[in-house]
């Protein structure tokens, strides 16, 4: 049997009805496929072994009661098949530091989805700078002068 892993915002939060990491959850179990739940403060590196303190979970397209936890476990990340990252940023270190220890899986043969590296160097920011031929003007800024101006030379 397969086994499912997946990094996530609380599953407690979510809007089933227009959430594809849900749609994705539901798609596997249908496949007979174990699902362990993870959230990124379950993640710890033990004797350069990536691991996690994981969940498994069934799930329900059930607006009353769409996941259910089952036994709790801690798991090499090397023993799940699939990892789907699906943890919306912010981009942060421990976000960065999460994408390392699913990079050491990942190199083991562990499939991560979305690929650890390419989530630190396709920032959703700032990838888009590198297709200026595809956008409108852009602003990727903290300074409120900075915003203000370029509001003023667009408007």
């Amino acid at each position: 049997m397969m086994k499912l892993g997946i990094i996530m915002d609380p599953i407690s939060g979510i809007n089933i009805a227009k959430d594809s990491s849900f749609a994705m959850l539901l798609a596997a179990q249908s496949r007979d496929w174990d699902i362990y739940y993870m959230e990124m403060d379950d993640l710890f590196l033990v004797n350069d072994i990536p691991s996690a303190t994981t969940r498994r979970m069934t799930v329900e397209d059930e607006a009353s009661r769409w996941y259910q936890f089952h036994d709790a476990t801690t798991l090499s990340l090397f023993d799940l098949d699939v990892i789907l990252m699906r943890k919306d940023p912010p981009f942060n270190m421990e976000y960065i530091y999460s994408t390392y220890l699913l990079e050491l899986a990942h190199r083991q043969g562990t499939l991560v989805v979305n690929d650890p590296a390419s989530l630190r160097d396709a920032n959703e920011k700032l990838f888009v700078s590198w297709f200026p031929q595809c956008t409108t003007p852009t602003l990727v800024a903290r300074k409120s002068e900075h915003i203000l101006a370029f509001l003023d030379e667009h408007r």
